[in-house]
Formats: structure tokens, C-alpha cells, sequence
């Protein structure tokens, strides 16, 4: 039994930390005695179901009175949503669901389509989640402040937004969007006074996390995070979904026994997390008793343990550790029950996870934490110290990439680069902004552009234009672009269209390890290109204003270098022969140059002594 709060109408609003899961949803608030507390709701748990059931006379249930219509009514029920948040309906569409998706609308948002033809998008869907854990966060603590609301660490922008647009139709005060990792290892580190590094082993219904951290006097500093936003707990379900198709012997059901057997498989997946064998009845047109042993589960289930364990390795390798040096592992989330994610913990790091503190609950306790400490109230200060899961940059010259802000640096964070024109008269930038590791820009995700208008024509080489990415404590990115001779500027917050799934993720950064020499080749080619057209028409403005400084021959000499070089860039050569060729020309302008150089001191003198003549 659960003990009400007796609040006091007159005391100030309370912060609140709000995990908002892929299974279940929690709020907690911290006690008068310093202690994170989950609220318990309506149905006598702290754990609110995350399933969404719209009903035909217009009226909304949330939690376990939803989940349970589910079935019946599968395409008003939305479970699950979080998996949703900032994709594409491209992205989505291809996976199994219960769900009719809208399509037909220009921007490609994901779109529920109910059986009354209303449409809602998933930050419609989660926004009705947040507002039942604030009703019941309000019949504890009576005024509720601010909340500080957690989200899987490899969330991008997209993801991110959604959920504080969510927030915002929910009517909350986000006081911080706060990674869950992080948000259990301060659950973790005040409860137990641990000090050292730490791994965070987050595998919730949707979404794995690890993050490798360090704990030292309050001081919370992510060392490097990984993460797959398409892997967990409903994954397993869908697996074990897809044996009891071949039992039936078929592929293609109705929306409504979809569900049907997902329920049925998230029944056996707990089961065989405590027995070795286990069996239902599938009531459908016929019964059908299906037995599952452990082991058949864990060898359906291999190739995501072999994705999480790929993350676990690259984290370890970001951070510059060795397992041996992780202190502690911490399990964060209802899917590491599982016996065999355990074990696969267990074995990346060479020790048995830390499991005292209940995986279901500690993030929101973390996040409550957090709350408190940004509204003032704590006895202890947090230092957060949290990274950027992929590189963020733009679009440079020939394609590209110039990175400003690196994978794995510290946020909140922020810094510029200059850059200027390489055609005389430009009176504009483009600026396209690019997340990920490889060198050039069309291998990367873009996520934005905006172009830089109004500029004086000035020749080329002249304008300053400074670029300055920051990224805030939330993971968003502002962009802005100023010309430094003018003042013009502008600023924009990067809104990715939709976020990014794991295969691009992954891909991102698999791509970057397999294919880093032939990009750094690549990149170099293109760099020679582009300076190599840099020097061609620079030499040719020079013939056409001081030929005359050159006798016949020596003009003919560099004329033709400079044929050979206009060719081997219009035969697309390779760097060698370029470099070569750009290395020629450069040896018989050199004198050329001295000359064109003696001729503007000249001309400089000349209009000094001018001036000097005319002053007296």
C-alpha cells in the first residue's frame, strides 16, 4: 500500500523528473529528507504503461486501462510511441505494426490513422502520457514545477525536439532534457557514494544506450556514450513474435492478432526470464499451444546481443579504456532482465552488473534528482558533463566536410570556423550543416541548410565568414553565420527533419573505421582539385593585368603548364599527376611572381612620394 502525500496548497511548485519509456513511464519527485521518490499512480504502481487508447466518443485512456484494449482495438491503441519520436514515415512504415500510418502528406511525418479517420502523431500520442504522470504527480505534491525529462543518449536533434514539443502540448516547463544514462548513473552514484568509472548498460522496450562515465565529488563526466535507437525490449518481443508465425504457418494477419501475439510473446520473454521453458495458448481461430525454451530464444535473439556487444567495444574504445578499468556496470531498464543480456554484460566487462537499484526506476529517480538540484533545493551541487554522439560540421569546398564540434566533445559546447569565397562577386553563403564521421558530405546525414545573403561582392578570397555551431545542455544545436566585414548574420536551430535510425547511425560510424583511408584519399584529391582551380585562374588574372613583366617565351612557357594543368583537371587526373603539374607551374611563376611583387612596391612608392610632393 502506498502513502498519499498530505501537500500543502500554500508551499511552492515542486520539480518532478519524468522518464518517459518505451514500456512504461515514471515520475518521482525528491522527499523533504533528500530521498528520490517514484509516485505511485492510479493502479497502485509507480510504472505507467506507455499505451495510448483513443476511444470512439473522443475520450482518451492512458495507461493500464489502455493497454488493456489493445488488442481489441489495436489500430486506436499506440504502443510503444517512443520509437516513433523524430522518424520518418519512410523509416517506419517497413516495420511490422499494429498501426494504419496516413500517407499522403508533403512533409512525411508519422501519422496514426484511428478507425474514427482522426489523425495523431507520435508527440500527440506521448504528450498524453506526460499529462497523466503530471495529474498524478499533482495529487501527491499538489503544484507541480518544472520537470527535467529523460531521453536515450544516442537521441539526435529531431528525437530531442520531439519530445520537448511534446512536453510543451502537455503544458510542462522542461527544465532539461537529460540523457538516461546519465540520469540512473546519478541515481546510482548519490545513492551508493560510489566514486570511479562506470558503464551504463541501458536496454530499455525500444532503445540501447551504454554510456562510460566517470563519478568523482559530484561531478557526473561522460568519458564517450553509443547507443542503437532501434534496439530493445520489443525487438526480443517481435522475435519471439515471428516463431510463433512459422508455427501457425502464417505471415499475414489481421492488425488485431498482431497485437494479439506481441502480448503473448512479451508474456513468454518475462517467463523465460526465470524458467528455462515456457508455453501459451494461442486462442485464434484454433488453439495452439506453443512451447519456447530459453535457448532457442537466445539463439533468435543472437544478432541483436552481437549489435549491442559492437556498441559496448566502441564506446570502450571512444573512451581510451580497457573493460578491466570499468569499476561497475549499472543495468538501467526492464529488457536487461533478460538472462542472456546479463550475461553478455557480464562478459564485455569482466564482472557481475551492479542490479540493488530496481532498472525500471532509477532513471526517473536520477532525473528527480536532477530536478531538485535545478530548482535549487539540493543539499549538493551536480556536475553534468554529458558528450555529442556524432560529429557536427559543414559542407566546405568540393564536398567536404569541415568538422567543428567532434563526436565525444563535452556539452553544452560551442565553436567557429572561418571560411571564405572562392569565386570573385559571390554575394551569398550556403551553409549546409552535416552530422557524422566520414569526409565527405554526401556520406553524412544532413541537417540543415541556409544560405547567407546580402554581402558586397568582393573578390574572391576577401570575405570573412565566421560559422559557430553550440550545442545546449538539451543536445540542441543553434547555428549561426556572420560575415566579419560587414556584420551581416544570421542564426538559425537546426531541426533535423526526422532523427536518425540505427543503421544509419551505425553505419555512420562502421563506415568511418572501414573506409578512413580511401576518404582521407578522397578528401586530399578534392583539396588538390580545388586549390589546383585556386592557382589556374589566379594565373591567368595575373597573364591578363603583368604579361607585359614577361619576355614571349617565358609567357609561352607558364602558358603552356598551365594548358597541361586546365587538362588534367578537365581528364579528372589523379592527385599525383595534379600535384605534379600544379608543382611545374608553380616553379616557372615563381620568378613571375617576385616580379609582379617589385612592380606593386613600386607603384606604391611612386604614389607615396606623390602625396609628399603635394604636401609641400
Amino acid at each position: 500500500m502506498s502513502l498519499l502525500t498530505i501537500h500543502d496548497p500554500h508551499a511552492p511548485p515542486r520539480p518532478i523528473g519524468i522518464d518517459l519509456g518505451t514500456t512504461h513511464s515514471t515520475v518521482a519527485y525528491v522527499s523533504p529528507f533528500g530521498e528520490p521518490v517514484p509516485i505511485v499512480g492510479c493502479s497502485g504502481s509507480p510504472l505507467l504503461p506507455s499505451v495510448v487508447h483513443y476511444a470512439a466518443d473522443g475520450s482518451v485512456l492512458v495507461g493500464e486501462k489502455a493497454k488493456e484494449l489493445a488488442v481489441d482495438f489495436p489500430e486506436d491503441t499506440i504502443v510503444s510511441v517512443k520509437r516513433f519520436m523524430g522518424r520518418s514515415l519512410g523509416e517506419v512504415e517497413k516495420e511490422a505494426l499494429p498501426y494504419r500510418l496516413a500517407k499522403g502528406d508533403k512533409t512525411d511525418i508519422v501519422r496514426f490513422e484511428l478507425s474514427s479517420g482522426r489523425l495523431v502523431t507520435p508527440v500527440e500520442v506521448s504528450a498524453e502520457i506526460l499529462r497523466t504522470l503530471v495529474k498524478d504527480a499533482q495529487k501527491v505534491l499538489g503544484r507541480v514545477g518544472g520537470a527535467v525529462i529523460t531521453v536515450p543518449a544516442y537521441f539526435d536533434d529531431a528525437q530531442r525536439q520531439a519530445t520537448k514539443d511534446a512536453a510543451r502540448l502537455a503544458g510542462i516547463e522542461v527544465l532539461r532534457l537529460l540523457n538516461e544514462p546519465t540520469s540512473a548513473a546519478i541515481a546510482y552514484g548519490l545513492d551508493k557514494e560510489v566514486q570511479g568509472t562506470f558503464a551504463v548498460f541501458d536496454l530499455g522496450g525500444g532503445t540501447f544506450d551504454l554510456t562510460i562515465l566517470v563519478l568523482e565529488d559530484g561531478v557526473f563526466h561522460v568519458k564517450a556514450t553509443g547507443g542503437d535507437t532501434q534496439i530493445g525490449g520489443d525487438d526480443i518481443d517481435r522475435a519471439i513474435a515471428q516463431q510463433m508465425r512459422k508455427a501457425m504457418r502464417r505471415e499475414n494477419l489481421p492488425r488485431r492478432v498482431e497485437r494479439y501475439l506481441l502480448d503473448q510473446a512479451r508474456w513468454l520473454k518475462h517467463a523465460l526470464s526465470e524458467v528455462e521453458e515456457a508455453e501459451v495458448l494461442l486462442e485464434l481461430d484454433e488453439c495452439i499451444k506453443f512451447a519456447l525454451s530459453r535457448t532457442l530464444l537466445e539463439e533468435d535473439i543472437a544478432p541483436l546481443l552481437e549489435r549491442m556487444a559492437r556498441i559496448v567495444r566502441q564506446a570502450l574504445r571512444d573512451a581510451e579504456l580497457e573493460a578491466k578499468q570499468i569499476d561497475g556496470v549499472v543495468l538501467v531498464g526492464g529488457a536487461t532482465r533478460v538472462p542472456a543480456v546479463r550475461r553478455l554484460a557480464a562478459k564485455l566487462f569482466g564482472k557481475q552488473p551492479l542490479t540493488d537499484i530496481d532498472p525500471d526506476l532509477v532513471v526517473a529517480m536520477g532525473a528527480a534528482i536532477q530536478a531538485d538540484v535545478m530548482a535549487g533545493n539540493a543539499s549538493r551541487d551536480i556536475l553534468l558533463l554529458d558528450v555529442l554522439p556524432l560529429s557536427l560540421g559543414i559542407e566546405a569546398m568540393g564536398g567536404v566536410v569541415e568538422r567543428i564540434l567532434p563526436r565525444n566533445t563535452p556539452i553544452p559546447a560551442s565553436a567557429s570556423q572561418l571560411f571564405t569565397t572562392h569565386v570573385d562577386g559571390q554575394s551569398g553563403f550556403e551553409i549546409h550543416v552535416v552530422q557524422g564521421e566520414r569526409e565527405l558530405a554526401k556520406d553524412c546525414r544532413s541537417l540543415a541548410r541556409f544560405t547567407l545573403k546580402g554581402i558586397p561582392p568582393m573578390p574572391a578570397g576577401m570575405p570573412r565568414l565566421e560559422v559557430r555551431f553550440e550545442v545546449d545542455a538539451d543536445g540542441i544545436l543553434h547555428v549561426s553565420a556572420k560575415e566579419q566585414r560587414t556584420g551581416i548574420e544570421q542564426k538559425i536551430e537546426v531541426h533535423p527533419t526526422y532523427g536518425l535510425d540505427e543503421a544509419t547511425i551505425q553505419r555512420m560510424l562502421e563506415e568511418a573505421d572501414h573506409t578512413a583511408k580511401a576518404d582521407l584519399e578522397a578528401r586530399a584529391l578534392i583539396e588538390s582539385r580545388v586549390e589546383a582551380e585556386r592557382i589556374t585562374k589566379a594565373t591567368r588574372k595575373a597573364l591578363e593585368e603583368d604579361g607585359h613583366l614577361l619576355a614571349q617565351e617565358e609567357k609561352e612557357t607558364i602558358e603552356a603548364a598551365l594548358n597541361e594543368l586546365e587538362q588534367a583537371l578537365k581528364e579528372n587526373a589523379s592527385r599525383h599527376v595534379i600535384e605534379e603539374k600544379k608543382e611545374k607551374l608553380a616553379q616557372l611563376t615563381a620568378s613571375f611572381a617576385e616580379k609582379r611583387i617589385n612592380l606593386a612596391l613600386r607603384r606604391s612608392l611612386e604614389g607615396k612620394h606623390l602625396r609628399e610632393l603635394e604636401s609641400n
